[in-house]
C-alpha cells in the first residue's frame, strides 16, 4: 500500500498516472452567457426574427413580447419561453433559437501553453485535442527546454479532481511514444521548463 501510494506522484506533487478526462465535456447542453449572440426564428413570421447579442443583465428583447431571459439557459429553454410568451400573438409558434457566436466562453473553453516554447499560446479548445497538438500550436519547444518535465496543470471541476500530471514530452516529440499525450479538457494550462543549465 505504501508502495502504490509513493507511485502516485513524482516530484513535488506532479502525478505520474493520466489525467482523467471530463467525458461528459463535449455533450453537455451549452448555456447561453452574456455577449453570446442568438438568433431567434419564428416559422411563418419572419418580421418576429432578430439576431442580438445577449445583454450583460442576461436578457434578450424580442418582438411582441420584450424582455426573455437568455443567460444561464439553453437555447431550447430559450425558445419554449418564447413560444409560451407568443401564444398570445400568434397561432401555435414554431420557434428556433441559434446561437450564431459563442462569446461569453471563450476563456473558459480554452488550453495555454507556456514555459520553453517558441511561441506561447492561448488556443481554443476542441475536442479530442492532446498535449502534441497544443504543443505544436505554440511552435514547438526551444532549444533551452527540458521536454521530460513537461507538466499538465488541470483545474478541479465538476467530477474531475484536477491535478498536475508528468508528460514526457521528449518521447513523444523524438521516439513517437505516445504515453503521455493525454487528452486534454478545456482550461488545461502545459507548461514546459527550461533546462538547469
Amino acid at each position: 500500500m505504501i508502495f502504490l501510494s509513493a507511485c502516485a506522484t513524482t516530484g513535488a506533487g506532479v502525478q505520474a498516472a493520466a489525467p482523467p478526462t471530463d467525458a461528459t465535456q463535449a455533450v453537455k447542453a451549452y448555456q447561453i452567457g452574456v455577449d453570446d449572440i442568438v438568433q431567434v426564428s419564428v416559422w411563418r413570421n419572419p418580421e418576429l426574427g432578430i439576431t442580438v447579442p445577449v445583454r450583460p443583465d442576461g436578457k434578450i428583447s424580442v418582438p411582441l413580447i420584450g424582455d426573455v431571459a437568455a443567460g444561464g439557459r439553453t437555447p431550447e429553454q430559450v425558445a419554449d419561453d418564447i413560444k409560451q410568451k407568443l401564444t398570445a400573438y400568434v397561432r401555435d409558434p414554431q420557434v428556433a433559437v441559434i446561437l450564431t457566436e459563442l462569446r461569453s466562453h471563450e476563456y473558459l473553453s480554452r488550453v495555454r501553453v507556456t514555459g520553453a516554447v517558441r511561441n506561447p499560446v492561448s488556443v481554443p479548445w476542441r475536442q479530442g485535442m492532446t498535449v502534441l497538438d497544443a504543443v505544436l500550436a505554440a511552435g514547438g519547444v526551444t532549444e533551452f527546454a527540458a521536454p521530460d518535465r513537461t507538466e499538465l496543470h488541470r483545474r478541479p471541476k465538476d467530477n474531475n479532481p484536477g491535478g498536475n500530471y508528468r508528460v514526457r514530452l521528449d518521447q513523444i516529440l523524438n521516439k513517437g511514444d505516445l504515453g503521455t499525450n493525454y487528452t486534454l479538457t478545456s482550461g488545461d494550462v502545459v507548461s514546459v521548463p527550461e533546462r538547469v543549465l
